[in-house]
């Protein structure tokens, strides 16, 4: 203290940053359309206000939010605003975040449950499978010893062989972690992420080894799916049911 006057501590420009991240998230409209949107696809502001329940101008201020602390990403055709996640590591945020919030809240009805339950069942995170479904898959690709989960998640050279034998290109020029664990909200483990885990469920859409199902982000594997599935990772149908 010099003359009477108290001093203050100069402001740590890291946790002002921080802050600021927190609340953006720290809003449960905002928090809504986040998890909506981990669907990895582009949701318009129209379909985001009736999925938060909120009116289309309360939620047109939220996006603004969003988009100007770099959390959403914008698109406009014609008269339509589209946003989207602004990339995965948005995605990486919320999902974790997600997982350390706990069980979800009890279904208020059949709809609900079921919604649940296939959420729960198998889903895309961003880009990836999560869910059972993912899990199963990640379990099975460690077992054949195609990933090593020892030190964190990384390919063998088996799994670059499988993925090439498998023809799902992986995009190794990428600035994302070729791999990585993804903490899975329900099941409360990791499963694959990273631009493996991202061509690996591109590839199970695209070729109709899953399909999405409802509104949300739930996903089912199909019969071609079951048989994929079982010749390439040894995964038996039951464990995806």
């Amino acid at each position: 203290m010099l003359g009477g006057m108290t001093s203050t501590a100069p402001r740590n420009p890291q946790a002002t940053q921080l802050a600021r991240f927190a609340g953006l998230i720290a809003d449960e409209t905002r928090a809504a359309c986040l998890l909506a949107l981990l669907d990895g696809r582009a949701w318009t502001a129209s379909e985001l206000a009736r999925h938060a329940g909120v009116a289309a101008s309360t939620l047109s201020e939220h996006l603004g939010k969003l988009v100007a602390g770099g959390l959403l990403a914008e698109e406009r055709q014609g008269r339509h605003r589209y946003v989207r996640l602004a990339d995965a590591r948005v995605a990486q945020v919320v999902e974790e975040l997600s997982a350390q919030v706990g069980a979800q809240p009890r279904a208020r009805n059949l709809r609900e449950s079921s919604a649940g339950s296939a959420m729960a069942r198998g889903r895309t995170c961003y880009d990836h499978l999560a869910g059972r479904l993912g899990i199963v898959v990640t379990d099975a690709m460690t077992t054949r010893l195609l990933l090593s989960q020892d030190a964190g998640f990384a390919l063998t050279d088996a799994g670059l062989a499988w993925f090439a034998a498998a023809g799902i290109g992986l995009d190794r020029k990428s600035r994302r972690p070729l791999v990585r664990a993804c903490l899975d909200w329900t099941e409360r483990r990791p499963h694959l992420a990273g631009v493996a885990g991202a061509a690996l469920c591109r590839h199970a859409l695209e070729a109709g080894w899953c399909v999405r199902i409802g509104t949300e982000r739930a996903v089912r594997v199909t019969a071609e799916g079951e048989r994929a599935l079982r010749e390439l990772l040894g995964i038996e149908s039951s464990a995806l049911r």
